[in-house]
């Protein structure tokens, strides 16, 4: 039971940190729409989590399919932020490398 309330506390600073995210104008946009994924996940999460308590007598983490397409969100979250920033990195200016002074 405190686990869920604790839980259900901790979407506060995230919904923040998206808040806070989207107003930063050099964050890259597919980033950010992996973070938003995130927040997917665990809308998708909870009900199916009920699902699995209810029907299955279990938590997620016991009934594979469920838990496995569940997860599949926070994968393909996790890919988006991980090409977003890519995307933003090979956008940065090449810069010249300073020769190496070594003695």
């Amino acid at each position: 039971m405190a686990t869920n309330l604790l839980f259900a506390l901790s979407l506060f600073p995230y919904l923040g940190f998206l808040y806070f995210l989207s107003r930063t104008p050099q964050m890259p946009r597919l980033a950010l729409v992996g973070f938003y994924t995130t927040l997917l996940f665990v809308g998708i999460t909870i009900p199916v989590g009920i699902y699995a308590e209810g029907v299955y007598h279990t938590s997620l983490a016991n009934v594979d399919t469920l838990h496995g397409g569940a997860e599949a969100f926070l994968t393909l979250a996790n890919v988006l932020v991980a090409l977003g920033f890519r995307q933003a990195l090979n956008r940065l200016p090449s810069k010249p490398e300073e020769p190496n002074e070594s003695l």
